[in-house]
């Protein structure tokens, strides 16, 4: 899981839980707070009305029995007064909740009764507002509240989304151009990312000093083989001549003669991978010039010059169909090895009566050029090793092998991407996709 995912993740279950808890407490307090609200507004009412009484309005209420004020036609209120006897003391005001009818209609009202003394008579006055609107209010609270949370943590959650992906940019810049684009030690980029975060500072640093030594060791490898092979070459030269040498002396046992015959042999094929590190060596550090126009047909048919007599001799089927005439600028050299190599290995662990199908066509903007066989093919273990250096597809043949090693090596220096596809008993394709 990636890392702005987890801290979406945090941030979400965070959020969810702290809007839950308030949430909770706003709609466990809303009851509350309104019977609160409620209860103010009767006691200030109540308060307006002992302060403006008079005679009249006593009379009124008393011998009219006027229950209700004027402006509410809705029965939602109500102010009853009632004498009572005398010798009673002021009572604080009680506020209870209880059921009234009045006119016929049946209401849960939030009474306060209140008794007091006026011009030597006690009174006992009720003030009561109909609870249907305050459960009213407190839905519509509910609903806004539940809206206003929702959207709270829908716009939270888009934000904080959005400012850790703007936080980690750096990071996956890092990750991107400095590894996942890094396919050589020597193309690597050491200029630093921009960021203001100390800890991407860093792993950027990191990345570039361990880049760093990398490139250098890289570069003493590559060194080390070029050198090593070319110093090879001298002795083997020498040893070669030797042995021809004593081959043309006169009288020389057979069995001694089979022996130098073997030590040449062995040696031509020590010199064979020589030639092959030092190719693979001097592509690998750039020692070859891209500057040649090439036409990949004709290429084919030069290579089938040469092997028309190996493939006449295993009796296999060449077919080349290309649908397109491409040319690029690279190596001819080159080019012209990494096909012949392929070619070599289509030739070599075919069926006698076999066939290789060469197929090239545009698509996507790229040119693919797919080399098949109805040969040995490999198993999956082996093809996984395919282009490793002294592997072979065949376990079973004795030597080493090189000759994929040095198709990658050429495809890499020209940018070809290149793909196998190989089943075992049924055949090999592989693709080269020209930039």
């Amino acid at each position: 899981m990636k890392l702005q995912v987890k801290f979406s993740l945090y941030n979400a279950i965070t959020k969810i839980a702290i809007i839950l808890v308030l949430g909770a407490i706003i709609l466990f307090s809303l009851d509350k707070i309104a019977y609160n609200q409620l209860d103010n507004r009767l006691i200030k009412k109540k308060g307006k009305i002992i302060k403006n009484l008079n005679d009249a309005e006593i009379d009124s209420l008393l011998s009219n029995e006027q229950t209700f004020t004027d402006y509410n036609i809705l029965k939602e209120e109500f102010i009853i007064l009632t004498d009572i006897s005398d010798n009673l003391v002021d009572s604080t005001a009680k506020i209870i909740t209880e059921k009234r009818e009045i006119e016929g209609d049946v209401e849960f009202y939030r009474i306060l009764n209140y008794k007091f003394l006026y011009h030597k008579n006690w009174y006992k006055l009720e003030l009561g507002e109909s609870m249907t609107s305050l459960q009213s209010i407190k839905n519509s609270i509910r609903f806004y509240m539940l809206v206003v949370l929702v959207a709270s943590l829908v716009v939270t959650l888009l934000t904080d989304f959005a400012f850790t992906n703007f936080l980690l940019k750096p990071f996956y810049l890092i990750i991107d151009k400095k590894i996942n684009k890094v396919d050589d030690p020597a193309h690597f980029n050491y200029q630093n990312i921009h960021t203001n975060t100390d800890d991407f500072k860093i792993l950027d640093n990191s990345i570039n000093s361990l880049m760093r030594k990398i490139n250098n060791l890289f570069a003493l490898e590559k060194q080390f083989i070029a050198n090593v092979s070319h110093e090879l070459l001298t002795p083997i030269s020498i040893l070669s001549t030797r042995f021809e040498n004593m081959l043309n002396t006169p009288d020389i046992p057979v069995e001694h003669e089979n022996k130098i015959f073997a030590s040449l042999k062995t040696l031509n094929r020590l010199k064979v991978i020589i030639n092959s590190l030092l190719l693979i060596s001097k592509v690998e550090n750039n020692q070859y010039l891209k500057t040649e126009k090439i036409n990949i047909k004709e290429e084919l048919n030069d290579i089938y010059d040469d092997l028309e007599d190996r493939i006449a001799d295993r009796n296999i089927n060449y077919k080349i169909d290309l649908k397109n005439d491409f040319h690029f600028t690279g190596n001819k050299a080159l080019i012209h090895t990494l096909l012949i190599n392929i070619l070599n290995n289509a030739i070599k662990y075919n069926k006698d009566g076999g066939e290789i199908n060469i197929n090239g066509v545009i698509n996507n903007q790229k040119y693919h050029l797919i080399i098949s066989d109805t040969g040995n093919g490999m198993t999956k273990e082996l093809l996984e090793d395919a282009f490793d250096r002294f592997k072979r597809g065949n376990t079973e043949e004795n030597g080493f092998g090189l000759g994929l090693a040095i198709v990658q090596s050429i495809a890499k220096f020209h940018k070809i991407e290149i793909n196998i596809d190989s089943e075992e008993k049924k055949g090999t394709n592989i693709s080269l996709i020209f930039p």
